[in-house]
């Protein structure tokens, strides 16, 4: 019979999860995690899901307003700009997949905050983004803002979207790892907003997406990883995109 893996130090960092955190997760549990409560803990408490170093900061950014339909909690946010129509947009990072793996980590973060504004009930119109790479006489800058450039556009040339704005900065700050963060908004109808929770017995569930692969798994933990030596083995982690099965 198969057996977990014992629960280690060396699994716990592996894990991504720092002392600290591991004794919250005793506190919360009362118990010693099995090694799945622990992938499930290492997933959620990153940064990319929690948004733990920058939460702080973004709870000072307005989100409130009369013309403010929805604010932080949904897929997107939603502004009122009259005659029964809205603006629906969601900006993200994509910083470390874009550095291990520039096209599809940058096509992967275009892809997501398209899909948070279409699942919203809008129609995406266009797209921004706002790149940081190192010195540019650094040996992975050119291969970083290609991957990154073409990631972008692919994605948004796919689902006909124009890249209307933008901006891009070096500098040596950058050097061990790019900041690329982007921007989609769309059109919808007032009264043609779809949210995320769902209710009601007997109504089917609908699973769509790409087929499913080893592509993605353990990407969560990886932003509290060291980027000094990226390899293949950390590229395949990296979703690999779709955007015509999206765009359909």
């Amino acid at each position: 019979m198969q057996t977990e893996p014992e629960i280690t130090p060396a699994l716990i960092e592996a894990h991504g999860l720092k002392p600290d955190e591991y004794q919250r997760i005793l506190d919360l549990l009362g118990r010693t995690p099995s090694f799945t409560e622990l992938g499930i803990f290492s997933a959620m408490w990153n940064e990319h899901c929690s948004y733990k170093s920058s939460k702080k900061w973004l709870r000072t950014l307005p989100t409130s307003g009369p013309q403010v339909i929805c604010g932080p909690g949904e897929n997107a946010g939603i502004v009122d700009i009259g005659d029964g129509q809205c603006v629906v947009f969601k900006m993200e990072s994509h910083n470390h997949p874009s550095y291990i793996e520039p096209y599809q980590g940058a096509a992967t973060g275009m892809g997501g905050i398209l899909r948070d504004v279409f699942t919203m009930g809008a129609r995406p119109i266009a797209a921004m983004n706002s790149l940081s790479f190192g010195a540019p006489d650094h040996p992975r800058t050119r291969r970083l803002i290609n991957g990154v450039v073409e990631g972008i556009g692919g994605y948004g040339n796919c689902f006909g979207v124009p890249t209307v704005g933008g901006e891009l900065r070096f500098d040596a700050a950058y050097n061990g790892n790019c900041l690329v963060n982007a921007f989609a908004a769309g059109l919808a109808e007032t009264d043609g907003i779809f949210y995320s929770a769902a209710s009601g017995v007997g109504r089917p569930v609908v699973y769509l997406g790409a087929k499913t692969g080893r592509d993605g798994v353990g990407v969560p933990p990886w932003p509290r990883r060291s980027l000094t030596r990226p390899s293949r083995t950390s590229a395949r982690l990296f979703r690999l995109v779709t955007p015509s099965l999206k765009s359909a």
